[in-house]
Formats: structure tokens, sequence, C-alpha cells
């Protein structure tokens, strides 16, 4: 047995969870706060990062070693690469544009988007200055054929539904206007399309429960 560690309102952790639901792989899964310095977390994440992967070999961090691992690993599951090089390669292209050129760039703007905290103006002006760009040439590359690799769901969707949201919600909050959606991604019906997936499904309803019990236990201790 497998154990996803981490929480479930980091988009990484449900990038992974949906691979591991999608494959039906068997996994518990344990909470562990994102940049804990305890050994026993620093001993499989050194960073401190979630979400990280215990398997009976070891651990494993970062998401997408943890996903490929998973690929690799339970190979007469449902595949989410395909078999042929060229076009695996193009799904892990892909999932290279959505979590390192958009996720990554606008992660920069979540402390004020999202969690009540500031963001600097020059972080706001280099953001709104390199995003652009990377959503443009994103845009080259995803197919929404309704997925984002052609006609068939693969791992680039992990990717794409827990994060393309979290691109357009920041920027519409810091900037007055959804840069994706300006750029030309309409990343509403897709997200749609994938949260109707049964899988999608329980990790958005995971993800909604936490949420509920974490305001509650704040309420509490308020």
């Amino acid at each position: 047995m497998i154990t996803l560690c981490g929480i479930p309102l980091s988009n990484y952790y449900n990038k992974v969870k949906l691979a591991l639901l999608e494959k039906g792989i068997p996994f518990t899964e344990e909470r562990v706060e994102t940049h804990c310095h305890d050994e026993a977390v620093l001993s499989c994440s050194p960073l401190g990062k979630v979400p990280f992967l215990k398997t009976p070999h070891g651990a494993l961090c970062e998401s997408q070693v943890i996903v490929d691992y998973l690929e690799a690993a339970w190979p007469d599951a449902p595949r989410l690469i395909p078999a042929d090089p060229y076009q695996a390669a193009k799904v892990r292209e892909l999932i290279t544009y959505v979590d390192l050129h958009l996720e990554l760039v606008v992660r920069e703007l979540y402390a004020e988007a999202f969690f009540g905290g500031q963001v600097s103006d020059g972080t706001k002006k280099r953001v709104a200055r390199v995003l652009p760009e990377n959503i443009a040439a994103f845009k080259r590359l995803a197919r929404f054929g309704p997925y984002l690799a052609g006609d068939t769901f693969t791992m680039a969707d992990c990717a794409g539904w827990v994060s393309l949201p979290l691109v357009g919600m920041a920027t519409k909050i810091i900037y007055g206007e959804d840069l994706l959606a300006a750029g030309g991604v309409d990343w509403k019906p897709y997200a749609k399309l994938i949260g109707e997936r049964p899988h999608a499904l329980k990790v958005a309803a995971d993800r909604k429960a936490d949420q509920e019990r974490s305001l509650a236990a704040n309420r509490a201790t308020g």
C-alpha cells in the first residue's frame, strides 16, 4: 500500500490524487502541512513540500516525479501517458507548461489573491509582464479536443484541471481581468468537463470538506 501525504488544499496534491484515482491504484492519505520541518517529513521531502508519496521502497517527492512513477509502476492500470514515445513527450510538454510556465508564475500572487496577505507591486508587474507571453505559448500547444492533449484524458489533464482555474481566478482578483481568458484560453468549459468525471468529483468534494473543517477549527480557536 502507498500513502499520499499532504493537504487537499494543494493543487499538486490533487494532481497526484486524481492520477491515483484514475489509475485505480489503492492508497491511503496522511495529512501533512506544507513546509513542515519535522525530521520525519524532511526525510521524505527535503524541502518540506507537499505532496510526497510513501511507497514500500521509500519516499518520493515532487508531483511530476510521483505521477511518472505511478505510470511506470502500474503499467496495466488505465494509461495516463500514451504508449507512443512522441505522443507521451507531447503530454509531458503540456504538463511542463501548466506547472512551470503558468502555475508557478501565478503562484507569486496567491498570498494576496487567496490568503489575505499582500504582494508587492513589483511582483504584480513582473507576473503581468511574463504571463501573457506564457499563456500565448501554452495556447499554441493545448488542443482542448476536448482534453488538453486531444481526444483522450491524460496526465496533462490531472495537471490542467487543478491549476488552470487558479491561474484564471488569481489574475482576475489581482488585476481585475482573467489573463488566461484574455489570452484566448477558454478554460471554464474544460474545467467543467474534467470536473464532471467521478474521480474529479471526489477530489473536489474532499477538498471542500477539508476547507470546511479548517474554517470550523479556526472559528473554534479564534
